[in-house]
């Protein structure tokens, strides 16, 4: 009992540093990676309309969206040739950052929750 309590605090602390993200180095990141050139710069007003606005999306949505489009047409994957090339330089951690700028961002978007 002992044992599996200990397993999972660990994996809830881990599992919290992971979702965390730190909303500073994501802007930085979002800047890097050039996400505007497609999403807008406010990313609220994406160049083409079947491009989605990522301001104010649910955090844990885009870090799934992105782990999606790196795994390209892998199972469970997303196969997008301009998303692909985009997400393969980013770690889990890259990741997690974007989403936590993108999700801090004032949205147009209505929450379902």
């Amino acid at each position: 009992m002992k044992k599996l309590m200990i397993a999972l605090v660990a994996g809830t602390v881990s599992m919290h540093a992971f979702a965390g993200g730190n909303v500073d180095k994501g802007k930085e990141l979002a800047t890097k990676h050039a996400c505007a050139s497609c999403h807008g710069a406010d990313y609220k007003s994406p160049i083409d309309p079947s491009y989605p606005k990522l301001a104010g999306q649910y955090q844990d949505y885009l870090v799934h969206a992105l782990t999606a489009y790196k795994r390209g047409d892998k199972p469970y994957g997303r196969n997008n040739p301009i998303m692909g090339g985009m997400v393969q330089p980013l770690s889990d951690q890259d990741k997690a950052d974007i989403a936590a700028y993108l999700s801090s961002l004032p949205s147009p978007l209505v929450s379902q929750r």
